[in-house]
């Protein structure tokens, strides 16, 4: 079986294993992606021939080809969370909850022996107990930080949501036009396209994060709250 590429001791992966990492969630525009990947333990070595590693670490043309050759090895899922629902969980201060509810919506299509999670909260065996419990399975199910780094079949995830998101990003280009940028509130291109956006004072789209603390800054008739720990 496989071990983490990172510190730490992680328990050995056997029957039917779901890995489970998301994109976007710090993104001012478009959608937070939740992905999956589901195969066999016995599989997960193919992972690392594929050249699965965390969705950061690799190229946009190396991602999608990996992508494209999961189906192959697993069984790969995404959840897509839209800039509404978004803004509504951190008006209540429950993005994580978000974000866990999405988490265990997957271990409970799947049904895995064991899943393992890359963890949005601080106390990383908090969230892997409370996924645990939100899924209501017998599974095993462990969070850790940089799972996506230390897991092949996190690392797949990670592919996976990164992927699903990108195409999500192309597509609202598509409508926009150029000049959108990342989408991450860090990208200067991003925060003109948006400024220039809301000029005319015309409600938000239905693409535009309006709860991030970002807001504020472009168009501040318009409160908003800080982003959660852990955004990216």
């Amino acid at each position: 079986m496989v071990v983490p590429r990172g510190p730490g001791p992680a328990p050995a992966p056997y029957g039917q294993v779901l890995g489970i990492d998301e994109a976007g969630r710090g993104s001012l525009v478009g959608p937070l992606v939740v992905g999956g990947f589901l195969l066999e333990a016995a599989r997960i070595p193919e992972l690392g021939e594929l050249g699965v590693r965390d969705s950061k670490r690799l190229t946009p043309s190396r991602r999608e080809a990996i992508f494209e050759a999961l189906p192959t090895i697993g069984t790969p899922l995404a959840i897509r969370l839209g800039p509404g629902a978004i803004d509504r969980a951190v008006a209540r201060g429950r993005l994580n909850e978000l974000e866990l509810t999405a988490f265990a919506r997957l271990v409970r299509q799947t049904r895995p022996d064991i899943a393992y999670a890359d963890a949005c909260d601080p106390v990383a065996e908090r969230f892997g107990r409370r996924l645990r419990t939100a899924s209501g399975t017998s599974a095993e199910v462990h969070a850790r930080h940089k799972a996506d780094r230390d897991l092949l079949v996190v690392g797949a995830a990670s592919i996976v949501a990164k992927v699903h998101r990108d195409r999500a990003l192309e597509e609202l280009r598509s409508q926009v036009g150029e000049g959108l940028g990342s989408g991450y509130p860090s990208d200067r291109e991003t925060v003109e396209f948006v400024r220039a956006v809301l000029a005319d004072g015309t409600s938000p789209p239905a693409w535009l994060r309006t709860s991030w603390a970002t807001m504020e800054r472009i168009n501040p008739r318009r409160p908003a709250r800080a982003l959660e720990a852990f955004g990216r």
